[in-house]
Protein backbone atom coordinates (compact mmCIF):
# COMPACT_ATOMS: atom_id res chain seq x y z
CA UNK A 1 0.00 0.00 0.00
CA UNK A 2 2.83 2.39 0.93
CA UNK A 3 4.63 1.63 -2.36
CA UNK A 4 1.44 2.31 -4.31
CA UNK A 5 0.96 5.62 -2.47
CA UNK A 6 4.54 6.67 -3.16
CA UNK A 7 4.17 5.73 -6.83
CA UNK A 8 0.97 7.79 -7.14
CA UNK A 9 2.59 10.71 -5.36
CA UNK A 10 5.54 10.55 -7.75
CA UNK A 11 3.19 10.61 -10.75
CA UNK A 12 1.30 13.54 -9.28
CA UNK A 13 4.50 15.49 -8.70
CA UNK A 14 5.65 14.69 -12.24
CA UNK A 15 2.34 15.90 -13.63
CA UNK A 16 2.63 19.07 -11.54
CA UNK A 17 6.15 19.70 -12.77
CA UNK A 18 4.98 19.16 -16.35
CA UNK A 19 2.14 21.68 -15.91
CA UNK A 20 4.42 24.21 -14.23
CA UNK A 21 7.05 23.93 -16.95
CA UNK A 22 4.65 24.21 -19.89
CA UNK A 23 2.01 26.43 -18.34
CA UNK A 24 -1.68 25.92 -17.78
CA UNK A 25 -3.58 26.05 -21.10
CA UNK A 26 -6.67 27.34 -19.28
CA UNK A 27 -4.88 30.65 -18.68
CA UNK A 28 -4.78 31.40 -22.41
CA UNK A 29 -8.04 29.90 -23.66
CA UNK A 30 -9.73 33.26 -22.97
CA UNK A 31 -8.04 34.56 -26.13
CA UNK A 32 -10.36 32.29 -28.12
CA UNK A 33 -13.67 34.08 -27.78
CA UNK A 34 -16.80 34.97 -29.67
CA UNK A 35 -16.15 38.70 -29.77
CA UNK A 36 -12.77 38.47 -31.45
CA UNK A 37 -13.95 35.69 -33.77
CA UNK A 38 -16.74 37.97 -34.97
CA UNK A 39 -14.21 40.70 -35.84
CA UNK A 40 -12.14 38.36 -38.01
CA UNK A 41 -15.05 36.68 -39.74
CA UNK A 42 -16.90 39.93 -40.41
CA UNK A 43 -13.91 40.92 -42.54
CA UNK A 44 -13.06 37.59 -44.18
CA UNK A 45 -16.67 36.82 -45.14
CA UNK A 46 -17.64 40.35 -46.15
CA UNK A 47 -18.86 41.22 -49.65
CA UNK A 48 -15.57 43.06 -50.21
CA UNK A 49 -13.79 39.68 -50.35
CA UNK A 50 -16.16 38.48 -53.11
CA UNK A 51 -16.42 34.91 -51.89
CA UNK A 52 -12.63 34.33 -51.80
CA UNK A 53 -12.52 32.21 -54.95
CA UNK A 54 -9.08 30.76 -55.64
CA UNK A 55 -7.21 32.80 -58.23
CA UNK A 56 -9.48 35.83 -57.84
CA UNK A 57 -8.83 39.18 -56.07
CA UNK A 58 -10.98 38.22 -53.07
CA UNK A 59 -8.77 35.25 -52.25
CA UNK A 60 -5.70 37.44 -52.58
CA UNK A 61 -7.23 39.93 -50.11
CA UNK A 62 -7.97 37.11 -47.68
CA UNK A 63 -4.43 35.76 -47.93
CA UNK A 64 -3.00 39.20 -47.16
CA UNK A 65 -5.35 39.64 -44.20
CA UNK A 66 -4.31 36.29 -42.72
CA UNK A 67 -0.60 37.03 -43.24
CA UNK A 68 -0.99 40.42 -41.55
CA UNK A 69 -2.65 38.74 -38.57
CA UNK A 70 0.12 36.15 -38.34
CA UNK A 71 2.66 38.96 -38.32
CA UNK A 72 0.79 40.86 -35.57
CA UNK A 73 0.87 37.69 -33.46
CA UNK A 74 4.61 37.41 -33.84
CA UNK A 75 4.54 34.22 -35.89
CA UNK A 76 7.55 33.59 -38.10
CA UNK A 77 7.35 33.78 -41.91
CA UNK A 78 8.78 30.35 -42.82
CA UNK A 79 8.84 30.50 -46.64
CA UNK A 80 12.20 32.18 -47.22
CA UNK A 81 11.06 35.08 -45.05
CA UNK A 82 7.53 35.17 -46.46
CA UNK A 83 4.17 34.02 -45.15
CA UNK A 84 3.10 33.07 -48.68
CA UNK A 85 3.70 29.60 -50.06
CA UNK A 86 3.21 29.70 -53.81
CA UNK A 87 0.83 27.05 -55.18
CA UNK A 88 1.37 27.01 -58.96
CA UNK A 89 -2.00 26.36 -60.57
CA UNK A 90 -3.41 26.54 -64.07
CA UNK A 91 -6.99 27.15 -65.09
CA UNK A 92 -8.33 24.28 -67.13
CA UNK A 93 -10.65 25.98 -69.62
CA UNK A 94 -12.52 22.98 -71.00
CA UNK A 95 -15.38 23.31 -73.44
CA UNK A 96 -17.64 20.27 -73.80
CA UNK A 97 -20.50 19.88 -76.24
CA UNK A 98 -22.92 16.97 -76.21
CA UNK A 99 -25.69 16.08 -78.63
CA UNK A 100 -27.99 13.09 -78.39
CA UNK A 101 -30.15 12.04 -81.33
CA UNK A 102 -29.50 15.44 -82.93
CA UNK A 103 -30.63 17.26 -79.78
CA UNK A 104 -28.03 19.73 -78.46
CA UNK A 105 -27.74 19.49 -74.68
CA UNK A 106 -26.57 22.21 -72.31
CA UNK A 107 -23.51 21.79 -70.11
CA UNK A 108 -24.50 22.62 -66.54
CA UNK A 109 -28.19 22.01 -67.16
CA UNK A 110 -28.50 18.61 -68.84
CA UNK A 111 -25.08 17.19 -67.98
CA UNK A 112 -21.80 17.92 -66.22
CA UNK A 113 -18.42 16.24 -66.55
CA UNK A 114 -16.86 14.52 -63.54
CA UNK A 115 -13.72 16.20 -62.27
CA UNK A 116 -10.46 14.67 -63.39
CA UNK A 117 -8.23 14.44 -66.41
CA UNK A 118 -10.13 14.95 -69.66
CA UNK A 119 -8.37 14.40 -72.95
CA UNK A 120 -9.27 16.57 -75.94
CA UNK A 121 -11.01 15.10 -78.93
CA UNK A 122 -14.33 13.99 -80.39
CA UNK A 123 -16.43 10.96 -79.49
CA UNK A 124 -19.08 9.83 -81.94
CA UNK A 125 -21.22 6.71 -81.82
CA UNK A 126 -24.38 5.33 -83.40
CA UNK A 127 -25.14 2.95 -80.53
CA UNK A 128 -25.11 3.09 -76.74
CA UNK A 129 -24.57 0.07 -74.49
CA UNK A 130 -26.84 -0.01 -71.43
CA UNK A 131 -24.86 -1.75 -68.65
CA UNK A 132 -27.25 -1.48 -65.70
CA UNK A 133 -25.32 -0.97 -62.45
CA UNK A 134 -22.07 -1.87 -64.22
CA UNK A 135 -21.21 -4.95 -62.15
CA UNK A 136 -19.22 -7.82 -63.63
CA UNK A 137 -22.33 -9.96 -63.45
CA UNK A 138 -24.15 -7.48 -65.71
CA UNK A 139 -21.38 -6.67 -68.18
CA UNK A 140 -20.06 -10.24 -68.40
CA UNK A 141 -17.56 -10.73 -71.22
CA UNK A 142 -19.00 -7.98 -73.40
CA UNK A 143 -16.42 -6.01 -75.38
CA UNK A 144 -16.82 -2.39 -74.21
CA UNK A 145 -13.79 -1.00 -76.05
CA UNK A 146 -14.54 2.40 -77.63
CA UNK A 147 -18.21 2.06 -76.75
CA UNK A 148 -20.54 4.66 -75.22
CA UNK A 149 -21.91 3.24 -71.96
CA UNK A 150 -25.16 4.15 -70.22
CA UNK A 151 -24.69 3.43 -66.52
CA UNK A 152 -26.97 3.63 -63.47
CA UNK A 153 -24.91 5.72 -61.06
CA UNK A 154 -26.57 4.35 -57.91
CA UNK A 155 -25.76 1.47 -55.60
CA UNK A 156 -27.48 -1.71 -56.68
CA UNK A 157 -30.36 -2.59 -54.34
CA UNK A 158 -29.69 -5.44 -51.94
CA UNK A 159 -32.23 -7.25 -49.81
CA UNK A 160 -32.42 -5.75 -46.34
CA UNK A 161 -30.35 -2.69 -47.29
CA UNK A 162 -31.33 0.81 -48.32
CA UNK A 163 -29.35 1.59 -51.49
CA UNK A 164 -27.20 4.70 -51.62
CA UNK A 165 -28.54 6.77 -54.51
CA UNK A 166 -26.56 9.95 -53.94
CA UNK A 167 -24.79 11.77 -56.73
CA UNK A 168 -21.40 11.25 -55.10
CA UNK A 169 -19.71 7.94 -55.83
CA UNK A 170 -19.79 5.46 -52.97
CA UNK A 171 -16.76 3.24 -52.48
CA UNK A 172 -18.61 0.44 -54.28
CA UNK A 173 -19.35 2.62 -57.28
CA UNK A 174 -15.82 4.00 -57.23
CA UNK A 175 -14.53 0.46 -57.78
CA UNK A 176 -17.13 -0.20 -60.47
CA UNK A 177 -16.06 3.00 -62.21
CA UNK A 178 -12.39 1.99 -62.14
CA UNK A 179 -13.30 -1.42 -63.50
CA UNK A 180 -15.35 0.11 -66.33
CA UNK A 181 -12.51 2.52 -67.16
CA UNK A 182 -10.12 -0.42 -67.44
CA UNK A 183 -12.26 -1.81 -70.28
CA UNK A 184 -11.44 1.28 -72.38
CA UNK A 185 -14.87 2.61 -73.32
CA UNK A 186 -15.08 5.88 -75.27
CA UNK A 187 -17.59 7.60 -72.96
CA UNK A 188 -19.61 6.85 -69.82
CA UNK A 189 -23.01 8.47 -69.35
CA UNK A 190 -23.67 8.20 -65.60
CA UNK A 191 -27.36 8.61 -64.77
CA UNK A 192 -28.42 9.81 -61.33
CA UNK A 193 -31.66 11.37 -60.08
CA UNK A 194 -29.81 14.00 -58.05
CA UNK A 195 -28.00 15.56 -61.01
CA UNK A 196 -30.71 18.11 -61.84
CA UNK A 197 -30.95 19.33 -58.24
CA UNK A 198 -27.15 19.44 -57.91
CA UNK A 199 -26.86 21.57 -61.04
CA UNK A 200 -29.63 23.91 -59.87
CA UNK A 201 -28.00 24.43 -56.47
CA UNK A 202 -24.32 24.33 -57.37
CA UNK A 203 -24.22 25.27 -61.03
CA UNK A 204 -21.82 28.15 -60.44
CA UNK A 205 -19.41 25.78 -58.73
CA UNK A 206 -19.50 22.80 -61.05
CA UNK A 207 -19.25 24.95 -64.17
CA UNK A 208 -16.47 27.24 -62.97
CA UNK A 209 -13.15 26.67 -64.78
CA UNK A 210 -11.26 23.84 -63.22
CA UNK A 211 -7.96 24.47 -61.54
CA UNK A 212 -5.19 21.92 -61.47
CA UNK A 213 -1.64 21.93 -60.17
CA UNK A 214 0.63 23.11 -62.97
CA UNK A 215 3.01 20.18 -62.83
CA UNK A 216 0.03 17.83 -63.24
CA UNK A 217 -1.13 19.74 -66.31
CA UNK A 218 2.28 19.14 -67.88
CA UNK A 219 1.85 15.38 -67.63
CA UNK A 220 0.36 13.51 -70.60
CA UNK A 221 -3.43 13.42 -70.39
CA UNK A 222 -4.78 10.18 -68.98
CA UNK A 223 -6.35 8.31 -71.85
CA UNK A 224 -9.53 7.13 -70.23
CA UNK A 225 -13.19 7.58 -70.88
CA UNK A 226 -14.80 10.89 -70.04
CA UNK A 227 -17.62 10.52 -67.51
CA UNK A 228 -20.63 12.76 -68.09
CA UNK A 229 -23.17 12.88 -65.27
CA UNK A 230 -26.65 13.15 -66.73
CA UNK A 231 -30.16 13.48 -65.33
CA UNK A 232 -32.94 10.94 -65.94
CA UNK A 233 -34.50 13.48 -68.32
CA UNK A 234 -31.31 13.46 -70.40
CA UNK A 235 -31.28 9.67 -70.22
CA UNK A 236 -34.84 9.74 -71.63
CA UNK A 237 -33.46 11.62 -74.64
CA UNK A 238 -30.80 8.93 -75.10
CA UNK A 239 -33.23 5.98 -75.08
CA UNK A 240 -36.01 7.76 -76.99
CA UNK A 241 -35.42 5.79 -80.25
CA UNK A 242 -36.42 2.60 -78.41
CA UNK A 243 -39.88 3.99 -77.75
CA UNK A 244 -39.26 3.55 -74.03
CA UNK A 245 -38.41 5.88 -71.14
CA UNK A 246 -35.39 5.61 -68.87
CA UNK A 247 -37.48 4.20 -66.03
CA UNK A 248 -38.64 1.38 -68.33
CA UNK A 249 -35.05 0.51 -69.13
CA UNK A 250 -33.60 0.67 -65.61
CA UNK A 251 -34.66 -2.83 -64.63
CA UNK A 252 -33.49 -4.38 -67.89
CA UNK A 253 -30.29 -6.27 -68.66
CA UNK A 254 -27.29 -5.48 -70.87
CA UNK A 255 -28.53 -4.24 -74.23
CA UNK A 256 -27.56 -2.21 -77.25
CA UNK A 257 -29.56 0.92 -78.04
CA UNK A 258 -29.50 2.73 -81.35
CA UNK A 259 -28.75 6.30 -80.39
CA UNK A 260 -26.64 8.97 -82.04
CA UNK A 261 -24.21 10.49 -79.51
CA UNK A 262 -21.65 13.19 -80.30
CA UNK A 263 -19.21 14.74 -77.84
CA UNK A 264 -16.45 17.22 -78.48
CA UNK A 265 -13.89 18.41 -75.94
CA UNK A 266 -11.32 21.20 -76.18
CA UNK A 267 -9.07 22.47 -73.40
CA UNK A 268 -6.86 25.53 -72.96
CA UNK A 269 -4.73 26.44 -69.93
CA UNK A 270 -4.03 29.73 -68.17
CA UNK A 271 -1.69 30.35 -65.21
CA UNK A 272 -3.40 31.22 -61.93
CA UNK A 273 -1.88 32.96 -58.91
CA UNK A 274 -2.59 31.19 -55.63
CA UNK A 275 -0.90 30.92 -52.23
CA UNK A 276 -1.20 29.03 -48.98
CA UNK A 277 -0.51 31.24 -45.95
CA UNK A 278 1.90 29.87 -43.34
CA UNK A 279 2.59 31.16 -39.84
CA UNK A 280 5.24 29.37 -37.79
CA UNK A 281 5.94 29.21 -34.07
CA UNK A 282 9.27 27.51 -33.23
CA UNK A 283 9.21 25.05 -30.36
CA UNK A 284 11.74 24.52 -27.61
CA UNK A 285 13.32 21.14 -26.82
CA UNK A 286 11.22 19.25 -29.42
CA UNK A 287 11.26 21.97 -32.08
CA UNK A 288 12.19 19.62 -34.95
CA UNK A 289 8.74 18.04 -34.65
CA UNK A 290 5.81 20.06 -36.04
CA UNK A 291 2.11 20.20 -35.20
CA UNK A 292 -0.16 21.62 -37.92
CA UNK A 293 -3.41 23.54 -37.44
CA UNK A 294 -5.09 23.87 -40.85
CA UNK A 295 -8.16 25.43 -42.43
CA UNK A 296 -8.94 26.55 -45.97
CA UNK A 297 -9.60 30.23 -46.53
CA UNK A 298 -10.95 29.98 -50.08
CA UNK A 299 -14.61 29.65 -51.03
CA UNK A 300 -16.60 29.52 -54.30
CA UNK A 301 -16.73 33.20 -55.24
CA UNK A 302 -19.51 35.12 -56.94
CA UNK A 303 -22.92 33.85 -58.02
CA UNK A 304 -23.08 33.12 -61.75
CA UNK A 305 -26.71 34.24 -62.18
CA UNK A 306 -26.61 37.92 -63.28
CA UNK A 307 -30.17 38.38 -61.98
CA UNK A 308 -29.43 37.16 -58.46
CA UNK A 309 -30.17 39.65 -55.68
CA UNK A 310 -27.31 38.38 -53.53
CA UNK A 311 -24.27 38.01 -55.76
CA UNK A 312 -21.69 36.87 -53.21
CA UNK A 313 -21.16 33.38 -51.80
CA UNK A 314 -19.66 34.73 -48.59
CA UNK A 315 -18.62 31.37 -47.13
CA UNK A 316 -18.89 32.51 -43.53
CA UNK A 317 -19.15 28.94 -42.26
CA UNK A 318 -17.32 27.29 -45.18
CA UNK A 319 -14.61 27.91 -44.26
CA UNK A 320 -14.41 31.41 -42.87
CA UNK A 321 -15.24 29.83 -39.52
CA UNK A 322 -12.28 27.43 -39.65
CA UNK A 323 -9.92 30.18 -40.79
CA UNK A 324 -11.13 32.33 -37.91
CA UNK A 325 -10.62 29.35 -35.63
CA UNK A 326 -6.93 28.98 -36.44
CA UNK A 327 -6.40 32.73 -36.07
CA UNK A 328 -7.91 32.54 -32.59
CA UNK A 329 -5.90 29.45 -31.69
CA UNK A 330 -2.75 31.18 -32.91
CA UNK A 331 -3.63 34.16 -30.68
CA UNK A 332 -3.88 31.91 -27.64
CA UNK A 333 -0.56 30.18 -28.32
CA UNK A 334 1.11 33.53 -28.98
CA UNK A 335 -0.12 34.85 -25.63
CA UNK A 336 1.25 31.74 -23.92
CA UNK A 337 4.63 32.14 -25.60
CA UNK A 338 4.86 35.80 -24.57
CA UNK A 339 4.21 34.67 -21.01
CA UNK A 340 7.12 32.23 -21.23
CA UNK A 341 5.06 29.13 -21.98
CA UNK A 342 5.79 28.51 -25.64
CA UNK A 343 5.21 25.00 -27.05
CA UNK A 344 7.83 22.27 -26.88
CA UNK A 345 7.09 21.27 -30.47
CA UNK A 346 6.94 23.77 -33.29
CA UNK A 347 3.52 24.75 -34.61
CA UNK A 348 2.55 25.52 -38.19
CA UNK A 349 -0.66 27.47 -38.77
CA UNK A 350 -1.59 26.57 -42.35
CA UNK A 351 -4.31 28.49 -44.24
CA UNK A 352 -4.93 26.55 -47.43
CA UNK A 353 -6.06 27.82 -50.81
CA UNK A 354 -7.88 25.77 -53.46
CA UNK A 355 -9.77 23.39 -51.17
CA UNK A 356 -12.97 24.06 -53.07
CA UNK A 357 -11.14 23.26 -56.32
CA UNK A 358 -10.05 19.81 -55.20
CA UNK A 359 -7.89 20.19 -52.04
CA UNK A 360 -5.19 21.74 -54.21
CA UNK A 361 -3.35 23.92 -51.69
CA UNK A 362 -2.95 21.14 -49.15
CA UNK A 363 -2.03 18.67 -51.89
CA UNK A 364 0.75 20.91 -53.12
CA UNK A 365 1.98 21.61 -49.59
CA UNK A 366 2.12 17.93 -48.62
CA UNK A 367 3.89 17.07 -51.89
CA UNK A 368 6.37 19.95 -51.37
CA UNK A 369 6.41 20.46 -47.57
CA UNK A 370 8.27 23.35 -45.97
CA UNK A 371 8.73 21.12 -42.91
CA UNK A 372 9.32 17.39 -43.52
CA UNK A 373 6.21 15.27 -43.21
CA UNK A 374 8.29 12.71 -41.33
CA UNK A 375 8.57 15.35 -38.58
CA UNK A 376 4.89 16.39 -38.78
CA UNK A 377 3.18 14.72 -35.86
CA UNK A 378 -0.50 15.58 -36.53
CA UNK A 379 -2.76 17.82 -38.60
CA UNK A 380 -5.76 19.29 -36.75
CA UNK A 381 -8.02 20.49 -39.56
CA UNK A 382 -11.02 22.77 -39.09
CA UNK A 383 -13.61 23.04 -41.86
CA UNK A 384 -17.00 24.55 -40.89
CA UNK A 385 -17.42 25.05 -37.13
CA UNK A 386 -19.79 28.04 -36.98
CA UNK A 387 -23.25 26.59 -37.61
CA UNK A 388 -25.65 23.80 -36.69
CA UNK A 389 -26.00 21.05 -39.29
CA UNK A 390 -29.17 19.33 -40.46
CA UNK A 391 -29.00 16.50 -37.90
CA UNK A 392 -28.99 18.88 -34.92
CA UNK A 393 -31.48 21.52 -35.99
CA UNK A 394 -34.25 21.72 -33.40
CA UNK A 395 -32.44 19.65 -30.78
CA UNK A 396 -32.11 21.15 -27.32
CA UNK A 397 -28.39 20.35 -27.25
CA UNK A 398 -27.77 21.67 -30.76
CA UNK A 399 -25.11 24.12 -29.58
CA UNK A 400 -22.94 21.53 -27.88
CA UNK A 401 -21.60 19.13 -30.51
CA UNK A 402 -18.97 18.77 -33.20
CA UNK A 403 -18.47 16.02 -35.75
CA UNK A 404 -15.03 14.51 -35.18
CA UNK A 405 -13.63 12.58 -38.13
CA UNK A 406 -10.48 10.55 -38.60
CA UNK A 407 -9.04 10.77 -35.09
CA UNK A 408 -8.43 7.00 -34.88
CA UNK A 409 -7.90 6.30 -38.58
CA UNK A 410 -4.11 6.27 -38.23
CA UNK A 411 -3.57 6.57 -34.49
CA UNK A 412 -5.76 5.20 -31.73
CA UNK A 413 -3.61 7.17 -29.30
CA UNK A 414 -4.54 10.44 -31.03
CA UNK A 415 -8.22 9.58 -30.64
CA UNK A 416 -7.70 8.95 -26.95
CA UNK A 417 -5.80 12.23 -26.48
CA UNK A 418 -8.63 14.17 -28.10
CA UNK A 419 -11.27 12.39 -25.99
CA UNK A 420 -9.40 12.91 -22.72
CA UNK A 421 -8.74 16.56 -23.53
CA UNK A 422 -12.41 17.17 -24.23
CA UNK A 423 -13.48 15.40 -21.04
CA UNK A 424 -11.05 17.49 -19.00
CA UNK A 425 -11.63 20.94 -20.47
CA UNK A 426 -14.46 21.44 -22.97
CA UNK A 427 -17.26 18.89 -22.44
CA UNK A 428 -18.67 19.12 -25.96
CA UNK A 429 -20.39 16.14 -27.57
CA UNK A 430 -18.09 14.58 -30.16
CA UNK A 431 -20.30 12.95 -32.77
CA UNK A 432 -18.59 10.19 -34.76
CA UNK A 433 -21.40 9.65 -37.26
CA UNK A 434 -19.17 10.44 -40.24
CA UNK A 435 -16.01 8.90 -38.80
CA UNK A 436 -15.83 6.15 -41.40
CA UNK A 437 -13.88 6.02 -44.68
CA UNK A 438 -16.86 4.16 -46.16
CA UNK A 439 -19.38 6.81 -45.14
CA UNK A 440 -21.45 7.56 -48.29
CA UNK A 441 -20.84 11.31 -47.81
CA UNK A 442 -17.08 10.62 -47.96
CA UNK A 443 -16.33 13.57 -45.65
CA UNK A 444 -13.05 11.93 -44.64
CA UNK A 445 -11.79 12.52 -48.18
CA UNK A 446 -13.32 15.97 -48.70
CA UNK A 447 -11.16 18.40 -46.75
CA UNK A 448 -7.48 19.28 -46.45
CA UNK A 449 -6.63 16.82 -43.69
CA UNK A 450 -6.85 13.99 -46.21
CA UNK A 451 -3.69 15.11 -48.00
CA UNK A 452 -1.81 14.73 -44.72
CA UNK A 453 -3.49 11.42 -43.92
CA UNK A 454 -2.63 9.85 -47.26
CA UNK A 455 1.05 10.49 -46.40
CA UNK A 456 0.62 8.74 -43.05
CA UNK A 457 0.32 11.84 -40.86
CA UNK A 458 -2.36 11.38 -38.14
CA UNK A 459 -5.25 13.82 -38.45
CA UNK A 460 -8.42 15.04 -36.79
CA UNK A 461 -11.10 16.81 -38.83
CA UNK A 462 -13.56 19.04 -36.90
CA UNK A 463 -16.84 19.78 -38.72
CA UNK A 464 -20.40 20.95 -37.97
CA UNK A 465 -22.12 19.17 -40.86
CA UNK A 466 -23.86 20.65 -43.87
CA UNK A 467 -26.90 22.92 -43.72
CA UNK A 468 -29.28 24.62 -46.13
CA UNK A 469 -26.81 27.45 -46.84
CA UNK A 470 -23.94 25.14 -47.78
CA UNK A 471 -22.34 26.64 -50.93
CA UNK A 472 -25.14 29.17 -51.13
CA UNK A 473 -25.22 32.99 -50.82
CA UNK A 474 -27.04 32.50 -47.51
CA UNK A 475 -23.84 31.37 -45.78
CA UNK A 476 -23.56 34.78 -44.09
CA UNK A 477 -21.87 36.09 -40.96
CA UNK A 478 -25.30 36.91 -39.48
CA UNK A 479 -26.05 33.17 -39.22
CA UNK A 480 -22.87 32.20 -37.38
CA UNK A 481 -23.16 31.01 -33.78
CA UNK A 482 -20.00 32.66 -32.44
CA UNK A 483 -20.05 31.15 -28.92
CA UNK A 484 -20.33 27.71 -30.57
CA UNK A 485 -17.50 28.53 -32.98
CA UNK A 486 -15.30 29.56 -30.05
CA UNK A 487 -16.17 26.45 -28.04
CA UNK A 488 -15.28 24.13 -30.91
CA UNK A 489 -12.04 26.05 -31.52
CA UNK A 490 -11.19 25.69 -27.84
CA UNK A 491 -11.38 21.89 -28.17
CA UNK A 492 -8.90 22.08 -31.06
CA UNK A 493 -6.66 24.40 -29.04
CA UNK A 494 -6.60 22.17 -25.95
CA UNK A 495 -5.93 19.07 -28.06
CA UNK A 496 -3.15 20.94 -29.85
CA UNK A 497 -1.66 22.11 -26.54
CA UNK A 498 -1.42 18.52 -25.33
CA UNK A 499 0.10 17.34 -28.62
CA UNK A 500 2.61 20.19 -28.70
CA UNK A 501 3.85 19.56 -25.15
CA UNK A 502 3.60 15.84 -24.38
CA UNK A 503 6.77 13.75 -24.29
CA UNK A 504 5.98 11.51 -27.25
CA UNK A 505 4.23 12.10 -30.55
CA UNK A 506 1.07 10.03 -31.25
CA UNK A 507 1.85 6.49 -32.28
CA UNK A 508 0.83 5.65 -35.85
CA UNK A 509 -0.69 2.18 -35.76
CA UNK A 510 -2.66 1.93 -39.01
CA UNK A 511 -2.10 2.40 -42.74
CA UNK A 512 -3.77 5.32 -44.57
CA UNK A 513 -7.16 4.64 -46.14
CA UNK A 514 -7.15 5.18 -49.89
CA UNK A 515 -9.87 6.58 -52.10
Amino acid sequence: MKKLFLCMATLTLAAGAYAQKNGDPRKYVKYINAENARKHLSILASDAFEGRETGKPGAEKAAKYIADEFKKLGLKAPVNGSYFFNVPLVENLTEISLSVNNQELVNGKDFVASRGAIADGPVEAAVVIFIGYGTDAETGTADLTNKVLLWINEDKPEEGKTPNKSYRLSNTRMQIMKNLQSKNPALILAVNGDVSDILKRFGSTVLSPRLIIKEDAAKPAVQQAVVLNISPATADAVVKPTGKAWDDLKNGSLQTIKAAVKVNIHTDYKDVKAVDVLGYMPGTDLKKEVLVFSAHYDHIGLVSDPNAKDKVNNGADDDGSGTTGILEIARAFSAAKKAGHGPRRSILFLANVGEEKGLLGSEYYTDHPVFPLANTITDLNIDMIGRVGFDYIGKSDSANYVYTIGSAMLSKELHQINEETNNKYVHIEQDYKYDDPNDPNRFYYRSDHYNFAKHGVPIIFYFNGVHADYHQPGDEVSKINFPLLAKRARLVYYTGWELANRNKRPLVDAAPASK
